[in-house]
């Protein structure tokens, strides 16, 4: 007896739909070849969808680095409120949750995704700077929170540009930090946590 077939509603939940394998694709695209690599033509190519699936959804490579940068404004904001959710109430919130951001393993570590991200920035810098409208406004809540997180002023802003730097070293290739300096580096962050 044959086993029983899934239903329609269901057979395809794992699949993702035409705009995030467009997205995908895009980022693909750009990690690997920078923002002269991203057309339209390859996109489509890439997402396994038509030239006139993806116009659909976006209309020109502009719109198309817009949705990415709006995707992954949503991505970082919703990382930050869980992280910021599973830390204890208090002074230091934020600055707890920026930190174990940081230096964070499982979902929260660094890997393809962070690597990703900073593929779309890069080249939406490079393509039009007033693309990055929608991280910037990520970025200024972060700050305003930071400035309300009840620590001495600059600590929380410390821990957060620390994390912001390691970013960069990761991006740029810069320096590879090995795993007893990212202890000595969080422990010494930490440090910022005690000041009341």
């Amino acid at each position: 007896m044959d086993p029983p077939q899934p239903d329609a509603r269901t057979r395809n939940l794992d699949v993702p739909d035409v705009r995030t394998r467009i997205l995908d694709a895009a980022e693909g695209i750009v990690q690997a070849r920078g923002v002269s690599g991203l057309t339209l033509d390859a996109t489509a190519r890439d997402a396994g969808a038509s030239k006139g699936g993806l116009l659909y959804h976006f209309a020109s490579k502009e719109a198309l680095i817009d949705a990415m940068l709006r995707r992954l404004a949503a991505h970082i904001e919703a990382d930050y409120e869980a992280t910021v959710a599973a830390q204890a109430p208090g002074a230091g919130r934020v600055a707890r949750a920026m930190l174990h951001w940081t230096f964070g393993e499982g979902e929260l570590a660094c890997g393809e995704r962070h690597d990703r991200a900073g593929a779309v920035f890069l080249a939406s810098f490079h393509h039009d700077p007033a693309l990055l409208d929608p991280i910037r406004a990520v970025f200024e809540r972060f700050q305003r929170d930071l400035e309300s997180d009840g620590l001495p002023p600059g600590a929380a802003e410390a821990i957060s540009l620390a994390g912001d730097g390691l970013f960069m070293h990761r991006l740029f290739r810069l320096v590879t930090h090995p795993p007893e300096r990212m202890a000595r580096m969080r422990a010494a962050l930490e440090t910022l946590l005690e000041t009341r």
